[in-house]
């Protein structure tokens, strides 16, 4: 199968887009709404998040179901398994005892006005109580939920697939109107409350992985997503302005306002499929690298971005020069690292790095 240049470039921008993202979570909603450090509420970088944030996780996950179906086609299901192992699960547990602790202790420094070493802060990593997401201290998978999600839900997607496989041989999802896709949107948001942990959504998550895995992949479907795309995105234009404009400004939480970050998140995702073939189908040597660079760079982005958010938040730059300067440092900084490591062999093992 010829591969999807445009899935590999719509990942790696979406991993780009969370140095902007967390970087505007220092200045998003109020002290206690949930990060490693705070500011002040700023509107512009509240709306910011708030408009990325229904869709870029979900949009991972929808993805990784659709690459599933393709590795399979060229791996065994134990070769499958060897290799979520090396990429997933390996760099969660060494970025969970390496790299985390370093948030969780800006965090104990900042909220807590914590005077300890970093090793003593290291022990609290592991007893303190905490509510699991660490932007006061204590454990916390923190960003790396994703990697252990993923795997978890891969090895369940692998069962279910063999299963059907068995089962129903002959099973395909084949052609189905444009308008049934939109409305999938209703399965997921009744799997967003199933095994909701810390408002991480392993059912959500996993129906999304599935939906890329039977339907997305399907190249029928996506050229109903590429003929509708200019739909899809005046969809995904109109509710998320809504969504954003009633969460943000009217401060509105009901069920109604899951239902539509639902919506919202799934017109995201078929928008940005259907205009990645018609723009992104393409590859050369920068695709490539930040293809390879990818889930690396999400690895190690998030402590960098937090450190360096610490120390420019003391800086009387005004928050755009602020927000600017964590983003360009965190970005730079990260690519370095990755560049250094990269070249280490056990860490490159350690961060699932398997090919140059």
């Amino acid at each position: 199968m010829e591969r999807k240049y445009y899935i590999d470039n719509l990942r790696w921008l979406a991993i780009l887009l969370l140095f902007p993202f967390h970087a505007a979570q220092i200045w998003s909603g109020g002290e206690y709404s949930g990060f490693y450090i705070w500011s002040h509420t700023n509107t512009v970088l509240y709306i910011f998040s708030t408009a990325v944030y229904p869709w870029y996780m979900t949009f991972l996950f929808t993805i990784a179901g659709m690459s599933c179906k393709y590795s399979l086609l060229k791996r065994t299901n134990r070769q499958f398994i060897a290799e979520r192992t090396k990429k997933l699960l390996i760099p969660f547990f060494f970025g969970l005892l390496a790299l985390v602790p370093v948030m969780t202790y800006i965090a104990e420094v900042f909220f807590n006005g914590y005077t300890g070493t970093y090793w003593q802060q290291y022990g609290l990593f592991f007893t303190k109580e905490t509510d699991l997401t660490g932007y006061h201290g204590g454990f916390t998978p923190a960003h790396l939920w994703f990697l252990l999600y993923l795997f978890v839900i891969s090895l369940a997607a692998l069962l279910i697939v063999f299963l059907q496989k068995k089962c129903l041989p002959k099973f395909q999802v084949g052609s189905i109107p444009y308008f049934f896709i939109i409305f999938l949107f209703v399965p997921e948001w009744l799997c967003q409350y199933v095994l909701n942990i810390g408002g991480k959504s392993l059912g959500q998550f996993m129906i999304l992985f599935l939906f890329g895995y039977y339907i997305l992949s399907e190249e029928s479907i996506l050229q109903k997503l590429k003929h509708y795309r200019f739909v899809s995105l005046v969809l995904c234009i109109l509710s998320g302005s809504l969504y954003t404009y009633l969460y943000c400004i009217e401060n509105l939480r009901n069920i109604w306002m899951t239902g539509l970050y639902i919506f919202f998140g799934w017109m995201a995702i078929i928008t940005l499929l259907g205009i990645g073939q018609s723009k992104l189908n393409f590859h050369n040597r920068i695709s490539n690298y930040l293809t390879r660079a990818s889930f690396p760079v999400y690895i190690l982005h998030m402590p960098i971005l937090v450190v360096a958010g610490f120390f420019v938040l003391k800086l009387p730059i005004g928050v755009a020069g602020q927000f600017s300067l964590i983003v360009l440092i965190s970005l730079i900084t990260t690519f370095l690292i990755y560049e250094i490591v990269k070249r280490v062999p056990i860490l490159r093992f350690l961060l699932g790095i398997t090919k140059q």
